[in-house]
């Protein structure tokens, strides 16, 4: 049976012993959570926000664990910029083994976050076991997270994911992808600046 914590905060194993995710762990059991699985770092998909408690807290129970804390940023609504997913490429690099992957609900960001992370991992012929980690339907606007990997892998043109995200994806490119495949309806916008919400970020 699995414990109360990794149910409340959607925890799961991303590669068993190596990568997890969750939801934000309220109501303080970050640090239960940490201690259960033996992990060493938070890659936390919210971005920094040091004027709120959630990420005070969150830095604080890492400090405490003598674990590491990074700030990503990505919005399940809008697309990507280069910059946003070269800095999570870049914590995938620095991150101690086993972390833990994190957004607000644990989803949708923390999905393609995970997809992208088994594709970093094993290459491209890893791309349908990493789409497996998109659970549930996704609104209107997050449809796009889904199709992120399949863009990806066609745009890179057999150019690793981290090299292609560093020198050469553009979200315009993706967006008129998207549109040709007839899902321009599937996202917001291109990313601009976080919308500061206790809830959103």
């Amino acid at each position: 049976m699995r414990p109360v914590l990794d149910i409340l905060y959607n925890f799961a194993w991303i590669r068993e012993g190596e990568a997890a995710r969750s939801s934000q762990a309220h109501f303080g059991g970050l640090k239960g959570l940490m201690q259960r699985h033996g992990l060493r770092a938070v890659v936390n998909l919210r971005g920094e926000n040091s004027d709120l408690s959630w990420w005070r807290y969150e830095r604080a129970v890492c400090a405490a664990l003598g674990a590491r804390h990074f700030d990503a940023m990505l919005d399940s609504r809008h697309l990507p910029t280069r910059a946003m997913l070269v800095c999570l490429m870049e914590a995938f690099e620095e991150s101690p083994r086993p972390f833990l992957l994190k957004c607000s609900g644990g989803n949708d960001r923390t999905g393609l976050a995970a997809a992208l992370y088994l594709i970093r991992r094993d290459g491209w012929s890893a791309r349908k076991i990493a789409e497996q980690q998109f659970a549930g339907v996704a609104k209107k606007h997050q449809r796009w997270l889904k199709q992120f990997p399949a863009f990806a892998e066609e745009d890179a043109g057999g150019r690793g994911l981290v090299d292609w995200l560093r020198d050469d994806y553009e979200p315009r490119r993706f967006a008129a992808w998207l549109a040709a495949k007839g899902l321009g309806d599937s996202f917001k916008g291109e990313f601009l600046k976080p919308r500061r919400s206790p809830f959103q970020w």
